[in-house]
């Protein structure tokens, strides 16, 4: 399942992003690629332990918690702090897969890559090329959203940014350990809770939404890995 979630971040939260981030200290982004994308990555890249990276990325959590779409859609149990990128003019990073597992900085967790992630801090006009290819079960999908929005897929998925010929692409990224490991069924989940909200809103004194509810609860009762 690809989804898109919007308005993860305000404007103001976007500013105050956007200002840390063009006054950080960036570095090659192959430091942090494994042996096969070191040959295909070309971007630049902030350290885990940076403080604006570790300021930033606490904010963003901090708002995906309050984000009904995300919860929902991801089901979360773990997720890797975000990191951050940039992609200037030439900048790429070829088709690749991400890693299985994730370790946590500074921590001995691990985290299961479930579903990636991946937060525009740039809108489409300031820069041209830096898509997000995905290969999707059905379809190749080219993703280039607004600022503040973001996009979850599975991380099994092969995946590139195509090259940047204008202007600068930036961007936050990670890794979410899904309670429910196969997408198939947090796609289930994920079009049953919509169905329940949408039915609370037209017909609230429906006694269906009882019946839908318990449903949802006892197949995620069977599905989560808790």
């Amino acid at each position: 399942m690809l989804l898109e979630i919007p308005r993860v971040l305000t404007a103001a939260q976007l500013e105050q992003c956007r200002q840390a981030l063009e006054q950080a200290d960036w570095m090659d982004g192959r430091a942090t690629a494994g042996y096969l994308s070191t040959q295909v990555k070309r971007n630049q890249q902030l350290s885990e332990n940076h403080p604006v990276a570790m300021r930033l990325g606490a904010m963003i959590m901090d708002s995906l918690e309050q984000n009904a779409a995300f919860m929902s859609g991801a089901l979360p149990a773990k997720v890797v702090p975000p990191l951050f990128n940039r992609y200037g003019e030439n900048e790429t990073y070829g088709a690749h897969i991400d890693g299985a597992v994730r370790p946590i900085a500074g921590s001995s967790d691990r985290v299961r890559t479930d579903l990636s992630a991946t937060l525009f801090l740039s809108n489409p006009g300031e820069y041209e090329g830096g898509e997000l290819i995905i290969e999707d079960t059905y379809a190749v999908q080219k993703v280039k959203l607004a600022a503040g929005n973001m996009v979850l897929y599975p991380a099994s998925s092969v995946h590139h940014v195509s090259p940047v010929t204008r202007g600068a692409r930036l961007a936050a990224f990670f890794w979410i350990q899904s309670m429910v490991r196969e997408d198939h069924r947090r796609r289930m989940l994920y079009g049953l809770d919509a169905s329940i909200q949408a039915l609370r809103r037209e017909s609230p004194q429906s006694a269906s939404i009882l019946e839908l509810t318990a449903l949802y609860h006892n197949l995620l009762r069977e599905w989560a890995d808790v």
